[in-house]
């Protein structure tokens, strides 16, 4: 077993999500009176603590509406985050790495309340070993989450593979020493994420499930 730990962000990874923040952070900001951020902007801060979200998608935002935006954000999104699904082929996909006996964890820019409320949403609890979120940790890139992962399962750098749908977590994974795995069905597009070398950049759920079997 190359990769006895394997890190999965959660947002645009797991969850079919990403469409859903976008809108959320777009319709807070009309809700304040705040410049709208493009589809592309809003989803590039997807994976980031929620303060940092807002600071880069909304360059104009004051520190003291930051709790305001927050608030609007997290109204729209919770608003609709029950319909949200895994996508096609996820539960099978964790069920089998499990079965296989790898240990699993998640790392996200979710707040621990929002973690857990999407693990039980989801069913996939049972899976994951451990997680880290947001609001406990540096937001990513910094490498914290996932050093703290590697010190909980007494696991080496180079036994541990991080996935993710965005460079935040593949600059997570190079900052920890870990190696990045990239999917292109979330948040940021198969262009911006090459730059940023992972192992492979795999284009369905499928897909990362050949490339784990075959790899992992």
């Amino acid at each position: 077993m190359k990769y006895s730990l394997i890190v999965f962000d959660w947002d645009g990874t797991l969850l079919d999500s990403a469409g859903a923040i976008a809108r959320a952070i777009q319709a807070a900001c009309r809700d304040l009176d705040l410049p709208e951020p493009s589809d592309v902007a809003a989803r590039h801060v997807i994976g980031l603590g929620l303060v940092d979200a807002m600071q880069q998608a909304v360059p104009v935002l004051t520190p003291d509406r930051y709790p305001a935006m927050i608030e609007r954000y997290r109204f729209h999104y919770l608003s609709g985050d029950h319909q949200l699904t895994l996508f096609d082929g996820v539960p099978a996909l964790v069920a089998r790495l499990h079965a296989a006996g790898h240990q699993l964890a998640v790392a996200t820019g979710k707040s621990r309340l929002g973690l857990e409320r999407a693990l039980d949403h989801s069913g996939l609890r049972p899976y994951f070993m451990a997680s880290r979120c947001a609001d406990e940790c540096h937001s990513k890139p910094h490498p914290q989450m996932l050093e703290e992962l590697l010190a909980e399962f007494s696991v080496p750098a180079a036994s541990t593979v991080m996935i993710g749908d965005t460079s935040h977590d593949l600059l997570m994974a190079s900052n920890a020493g870990v190696a990045g795995l990239a999917v292109t069905y979330g948040a940021h597009p198969h262009d911006h994420l090459r730059e940023h070398r992972p192992l492979a950049c795999l284009h369905t759920v499928a897909e990362l499930d050949a490339w784990l079997a075959q790899n992992a």
